[in-house]
């Protein structure tokens, strides 16, 4: 699997998938994902349907660089307003998507990004305007406090460390996902423990999570400078998400100007296979625009 690494030094994992020639698909994944958190399938879809697609592990997961030698994010400080402790911001994690496609020699790309995900592409278009060819923000939020909230539940959970062993780590990603799945369809544990195997062989890195939830919660409000966006925008939300209220991709379609909302009826913080021809047709028609 390839890598690249950025005018700032940072080394990004990717892998990519369809034609080189046809427009690019930059897919960001959330809090903790890595690369392979998009589904293979889910990919080859999209690849089907004209794109080069590239998903990636955003820094501090998967193969990508990591920030171990970091001092660890002050928790209490950073719920407290004081974001001087995280290592590294949204902004930077945009930047990182800007030199992978800069690597790739990829003037401009239609970007997709789901939770934490959302939030990047979110700051990328913000800042790199002339990078994005339309922009697609999955379970996300603005970063506005008041909207997105997680349920205490979800909370709870999302805050709760991983234990060391494989065994455990796999029982804690079925609780995880038991409350913050999709209420709408069946519960799929083996899905889960598959997947959450696939990721802890690839890489454990739990104090990356940590790292980029930090730069979450030290990111600032983007509501007033979404207002300026001007690429096709499709914001898709999960009616039973209790982790990013639905409130978070309500407050982001009402941000950008001429966004379109596509709430999902029983789906959660996840992308199952049930959902998935609904998303990409949905993601195909904002990029025609």
């Amino acid at each position: 699997m390839p890598s690249a690494t950025t005018a700032d030094g940072i080394r990004i994992e990717y892998e990519t998938m369809g034609d080189p020639g046809d427009p690019c698909l930059l897919l960001v994944m959330g809090l903790g994902g890595q690369l392979i958190a998009w589904d293979t399938e889910l990919c080859e879809r999209f690849a089907d349907r004209g794109f080069f697609v590239i998903r990636y592990d955003n820094r501090d997961v998967g193969l990508s660089m990591d920030f171990e030698g970091s001092p660890a994010p002050d928790l209490a400080a950073l719920l407290g307003g004081d974001g001087s402790s995280a290592p590294y911001l949204l902004a930077d994690m945009a930047d990182d998507a800007v030199g992978l496609l800069d690597s790739l020699r990829i003037a401009a790309a239609h970007v997709v990004g789901v939770s934490m995900g959302g939030m990047i592409v979110q700051q990328l278009v913000i800042d790199h305007p002339e990078r994005v060819l339309s922009l697609c923000s999955i379970m996300s939020t603005t970063g506005d406090p008041s909207v997105g909230q997680p349920s205490d539940e979800a909370l709870t959970v999302l805050l709760e460390p991983p234990p060391p062993d494989r065994a455990g780590y796999l029982d804690h990603e079925v609780a995880v996902w038991r409350v913050i799945s999709s209420p709408g369809y069946p519960f799929d544990e083996q899905r889960i423990r598959d997947r959450g195997g696939a990721s802890y062989d690839r890489r454990f890195l739990p104090a990356g999570v940590g790292r980029q939830l930090a730069a979450i919660i030290a990111s600032p409000d983007r509501t007033e400078r979404l207002g300026r966006v001007k690429v096709p925008t499709l914001v898709i939300h999960g009616d039973g998400d209790v982790l990013v209220n639905q409130s978070g991709g309500r407050a982001t379609t009402a941000a950008i100007p001429g966004a379109q909302l596509l709430i999902m009826p029983g789906m959660g913080h996840d992308l199952l296979p049930v959902v998935w021809d609904t998303i990409v047709d949905a993601v195909v028609k904002n990029t025609a625009h």
